[in-house]
């Protein structure tokens, strides 16, 4: 089900996807699942377009309520990119979630960059029951680094769309130095993190994943031998978030009449 979020004044896209008739009553936990950033030929445009589908297969094998939504500058999204823009966008929807009648907490996923805020939102949001990261980076600072060619990759890639935008480079800069996965995967603990890296990953090393399971203290690491970046579409990556998805739920409900389990 297509739906809109609101952040900022922005309307941002978003899919809503439920699970069967059966498996759908009031209580259900809820996810957020977070796109990354975007790299494909088609750059912000296209980013997102596969999340739809995922969140179908959540919602499915997992008896989820499940969303998922084009950050700002991104599909058919409005806005132009900001990483402190992103992280609000973020709450939006965990907001938006929560405010569902059928949703009794609510999990976030995410990848690459997505997986990284999801960090960050849950280490300063105490609503957020747990986190589950593919592929995530542990900081930002090579964008940080050179700020001005970052800002014209994003231009070129259209994600930053208006000429005037940022309107002031320092801030919209200060945040990228400034939202540290790392410092937030701290904050998470105790509440669960799933990490999953792509062993043969070439755009974030396997070290994130270490030092963000490190820094959290008790994180749940799995190395996908031979995987790349993009884990979304790697099988074995989608049965550990079902199930890691499974034992977040706990077990199901006993109705009304049935024995209890011996």
């Amino acid at each position: 089900m297509e739906t809109v979020i609101r952040s900022e004044g922005l309307r941002l896209d978003a899919h809503l996807a439920r699970p069967s008739a059966s498996g759908s009553a009031p209580g259900r936990p809820g996810l957020v699942v977070c796109h990354g950033f975007p790299t494909g030929a088609l750059g912000g445009a296209s980013s997102g377009q596969t999340y739809p589908a995922l969140a179908d297969r959540l919602a499915s094998e997992a008896g989820w309520t499940v969303m998922t939504f084009n950050f700002r500058g991104t599909g058919a999204s409005e806005g132009d990119f900001s990483l402190g823009g992103w992280l609000t966008d973020l709450r939006s929807a965990v907001d938006h979630l929560l405010a569902d009648g059928q949703v009794g907490g609510v999990w976030l996923a995410g990848a690459s960059t997505g997986g990284s805020l999801a960090i960050c939102e849950a280490g300063e949001d105490e609503r957020v029951r747990g986190v589950a990261a593919l592929s995530a980076r542990a900081d930002f600072d090579d964008w940080a680094a050179h700020p001005k060619r970052f800002l014209e990759h994003t231009r070129s890639i259209g994600v930053v769309r208006h000429a005037d935008f940022p309107p002031r480079m320092d801030e919209w800069t200060r945040q990228l130095k400034e939202l540290r996965p790392l410092a937030r995967a701290a904050r998470l603990a105790p509440r669960p993190l799933l990490l999953i890296q792509g062993s043969d990953d070439d755009m974030v090393p396997a070290l994130d994943a270490r030092a963000l399971a490190d820094c959290h203290g008790n994180a749940e690491l799995r190395i996908i031998n031979g995987a790349g970046h993009g884990l979304r579409h790697d099988p074995r990556a989608v049965a550990v978030l079902l199930g890691w998805l499974e034992r977040q739920s706990g077990p199901p409900a006993i109705a009304d009449g049935e024995p209890s389990p011996p």
